[in-house]
């Protein structure tokens, strides 16, 4: 049989010297340093999250914002009747889903915790443990574990991949054509330095997201206009291989 054709990534001493410099570019781009849009301590930002799964950001938000209105605490989510909770975050889809899910969340937080539980332990954690301490949780991924420690006030630098994100680094060849958002957390977090900071990681993501969301579309991507083209295999291809000089 003939060997395949499907190409091969940089070595990861390129692949992190490319991330790096895209890095810079759509930063200075999209303007950061970003604010941080979340001041939610950790099991709010965790319950946010799990809402918000294929949903719009303002339905998620609206959904949430009904649930804390319908129940003060996160006891009273978690030891509520289901439908009651259902009915409280019907904005967000399928809430006949997600709510037993997130009750069955809270109970397990409220068993591992000893009770009441505010995740604030997590602070302590290396990023790591941290990281696999909550994608323990029945329901909750990479992508979940990483918005909890990052958007909420625990600061903690893990990187989540959103469509955007992913998307962009896969045509910049970060990643390879077949990696999925779940095992890119993993490969991408890795191109970063160890010593980056919750901002520098967040205005990371950001960025990437912001790109995703006003250049580099799912359908017609402004290749013309990007400030990576010369970085982009598939913009380059796109338009014919006439990248613009950096």
């Amino acid at each position: 049989m003939p060997a395949s054709s499907a190409p091969t990534l940089p070595d990861f001493a390129t692949l992190q010297a490319k991330a790096l410099l895209v890095h810079e570019r759509l930063c200075a781009a999209y303007g950061a340093p970003f604010r941080f849009f979340s001041d939610k301590d950790a099991l709010s930002e965790l319950i946010s999250a799990l809402l918000s799964h294929r949903t719009k950001n303002a339905d998620s938000h609206r959904a949430y914002q009904q649930l804390r209105a319908r129940f003060p605490t996160w006891d009273e989510v978690r030891d509520a009747p289901v439908a009651e909770v259902e009915a409280a975050i019907s904005p967000c889809t399928w809430p006949e889903q997600k709510a037993p899910r997130l009750q069955a969340v809270l109970r397990e937080v409220s068993a591992r915790c000893g009770g009441p539980c505010n995740l604030d332990f997590l602070a302590d954690q290396p990023v790591a443990e941290a990281r696999a301490w909550l994608e323990s949780i029945s329901g909750v991924g990479p992508k979940t574990s990483a918005a909890t420690l990052l958007f909420s006030t625990l600061r903690i630098p893990a990187m989540p991949v959103d469509s955007h994100h992913h998307r962009v680094a896969q045509r910049l060849g970060l990643i390879g054509p077949k990696v999925g958002e779940g095992p890119a957390h993993k490969l991408l977090e890795a191109l970063l330095p160890p010593d980056w900071n919750a901002q520098q990681v967040y205005d990371h993501h950001e960025a990437f997201m912001f790109h995703g969301q006003k250049c580099c579309y799912f359908h017609a991507p402004a290749c013309g206009r990007c400030v990576v083209l010369d970085q982009c295999p598939f913009g380059q291809a796109r338009l014919g291989g006439e990248a613009v000089k950096a």
